[in-house]
């Protein structure tokens, strides 16, 4: 955000050098593949402003940024992109000074700010544990789909999973959306895989959700393929 605190009721969006952000910004959001998160982190050291570190990483990892940086807030995004008829949330945690003046940029947004905590990695933690369980339902939904396509009773199995409305079972028309973003699904996995680690919980669900969306590799941002298609490029040769 600017540091000259100019009126934001309609600023033109301008690409930038991160070299850019961090000498006219107060505050920088750093929102990118989870992959990508830490490597984001070191290339603003130095930056003297609150950096909101706002991607799907495990609390650890979170933790390991916020100690490169002077002042760091938690920060996690739940729900769609906003639109005149929804919002999403943007969860924060962390330093209450920080946190308020961050919270204040997105007062009356769409983007809905909500204070969690002092401490740095609930936002985060927060993030893991609805992550893993909307991406990971959207893992064994494909894969269900896929072993009952394979023996000829798929559209058996989408009767019986339209009698529980709701489920990622019955929402196999977006299986090839999920499809196009695995390629920043599989890592958010395994840093769900690493926070349930942390704290004694099997990661097995997890890295068994990263080894789905990685079979979806080569499908990476396509939103033209059909369902038959992406559930075909989760098989792979096996013997008769």
């Amino acid at each position: 955000m600017p540091r000259s605190g100019r009126s934001s009721s309609a600023p033109a969006l301008r690409a930038a050098p991160l070299s850019t952000l961090v000498a006219e910004c107060s505050v920088v959001l750093s929102i990118c593949p989870p992959a990508a998160a830490a490597d984001v982190a070191a290339e603003v050291a130095g930056f003297g402003g609150i950096y909101v570190e706002a991607n799907a990483i495990s609390p650890h990892r979170m933790i390991e940024i916020s100690e490169r940086l002077d002042t760091v807030v938690d920060g996690s995004i739940i729900g769609p992109p906003p639109q005149a008829d929804r919002s999403a949330r943007l969860y924060l945690s962390g330093p209450a000074a920080a946190v308020r003046q961050v919270r204040g940029l997105f007062a009356g947004t769409r983007a809905e700010p909500v204070v969690l905590s002092e401490r740095i990695g609930d936002a985060s933690a927060l993030k893991m544990a609805f992550g893993s369980y909307n991406k990971a339902s959207h893992a064994l939904a494909a894969v269900s789909h896929a072993l009952a396509e394979h023996y000829g009773v798929g559209a058996a199995l989408l009767a019986e999973a339209g009698r529980e409305a709701g489920g990622a079972l019955a929402k196999v028309h977006r299986l090839p959306s999920v499809a196009a973003r695995a390629w920043r699904w599989a890592p958010e996995m395994l840093e769900a895989a690493e926070s349930f680690a942390a704290v004694g919980l099997p990661p097995e669900l997890a890295t068994a959700a990263a080894a789905v969306f990685d079979r979806w590799e080569s499908d990476k941002d396509d939103l033209d393929l059909g369902v038959a298609e992406v559930l075909r490029h989760l098989r792979r040769d096996v013997d008769d």
